[in-house]
């Protein structure tokens, strides 16, 4: 498994100052979300190559999967992603669903998520990048946000049917939404392409909450997984000794 570091984990600073950071930790990679604010793409692919560590995961420029009037919106962005994840070496893109539409019935959404994420399909067809759904948990951080779980989500994607559109499972969120964590991972194993890992509550670093962390990471490597696992949380410590006191304290439980 590999494990990967979020912007945002060093406060203040651009992403050129993690790569060096996920370097100097041995680790796999780091997330950017917005892949349009890092400048010239090529002479970003440049210096990280210099540096030896490279982006892992993005985000697609718009969030709406379930409302038809912005589906060109929504895939010219992909389209603009793809060209991006391209330059820069990039093999998943995650994307939201945005936020559930008033008056709209649920089926009605996920018929509409379903025929968006078949035309990113077309689009990501030949290539080796994988389009990630990821349900968001309602009750803290996103009210009203559409897709909130993860059999809903897995549902979606196997009527897809494609290799190139999979779910980004984010143990923080599934945890606060439905629980059965492991079960859930062991269950869609199948159709998780990358994790995102935080401690509940308050999204923190594994090791600050409730979750057991080297029984969940010891379950996603029970599975087979061999992609990223992405330490998407705040910390409660300096980023530093924290990233250390994850490889001391979980990682070497494992």
């Amino acid at each position: 498994m590999n494990y990967s570091l979020c912007i945002g984990a060093y406060r203040g600073q651009d992403a050129l100052y993690h790569l060096r950071k996920v370097k100097e930790h041995g680790l796999g990679g780091l997330e950017v979300y917005k892949w349009w604010e890092l400048g010239d793409l090529q002479s970003f692919a440049a210096e990280q190559e210099a540096i030896g560590a490279g982006i892992t995961a993005t985000c697609t420029k718009v969030f709406d999967l379930v409302d038809p009037a912005k589906r060109e919106s929504y895939l010219d962005g992909l389209r603009q992603t793809i060209e991006a994840c391209r330059l820069l070496g990039i093999r998943s893109i995650i994307t939201q669903t945005g936020q559930e539409r008033a008056g709209v019935s649920r089926v009605l959404q996920q018929e509409a998520m379903v025929e968006t994420l078949k035309r990113c399909a077309e689009l990501l067809q030949g290539t080796e990048i994988v389009l990630e759904v990821e349900p968001l948990n309602g009750l803290v951080d996103h009210p009203g946000h559409y897709l909130q779980r993860s059999d809903e989500a897995v549902e979606a994607i196997d009527r897809v049917g494609s290799p190139n559109v999979k779910l980004v499972f984010d143990v923080y969120h599934q945890q606060i939404t439905e629980g059965n964590v492991i079960r859930n991972i062991k269950a869609y194993a199948g159709r998780i392409h990358h994790y995102h890992i935080a401690d509940n509550p308050g999204r923190k670093q594994p090791g600050t909450g409730e979750l057991n962390f080297v029984n969940i990471l010891r379950a996603i490597r029970e599975t087979g997984h061999d992609g990223y696992i992405g330490l998407e949380c705040g910390y409660t410590v300096d980023t530093d000794e924290a990233l250390q006191q994850f490889k001391e304290q979980i990682l070497a439980k494992l």
